[in-house]
């Protein structure tokens, strides 16, 4: 989803000769699925957890610069919102995952004797 709207905002925005604003709304369109992708493929779910929050981030910025420069905007600003709340369930489960590994691990620790 995200990386067909990044294509969608490409596409729409090819013969814009805006050039600040172009490069600025593909920029910030690219990076929400990159950082999601990116997110996901570290070894630590505190890492992956800050790719999504910058993922994140880059969906506030296009809502933003859709709202400010497009009419159309409310579709896009439909379908971020709807990729935000997918990053969020993401970090959902990373947050439970690093949780419920934690209680594994705490269950794992030897009973000490006081004897």
């Amino acid at each position: 989803m995200a990386a067909g709207l990044s294509a969608e905002i490409y596409l729409c925005f090819k013969t814009c000769t805006d050039r600040g604003f172009k490069d600025q709304i593909t920029r910030s369109g690219l990076s929400i699925p990159s950082n999601i992708a990116e997110g996901l493929e570290r070894n630590s779910d505190k890492e992956s957890s800050r790719f999504l929050d910058i993922a994140l981030g880059s969906a506030a910025e296009l809502k933003t610069q859709i709202y400010i420069g497009m009419n159309r905007g409310k579709v896009w600003v439909d379908t971020i919102e709807s990729i935000s709340r997918m990053i969020n369930g993401l970090k959902r489960s990373i947050h439970k995952k690093t949780d419920d590994r934690r209680l594994t691990t705490d269950d794992r620790k030897p009973e000490v004797s006081h004897a």
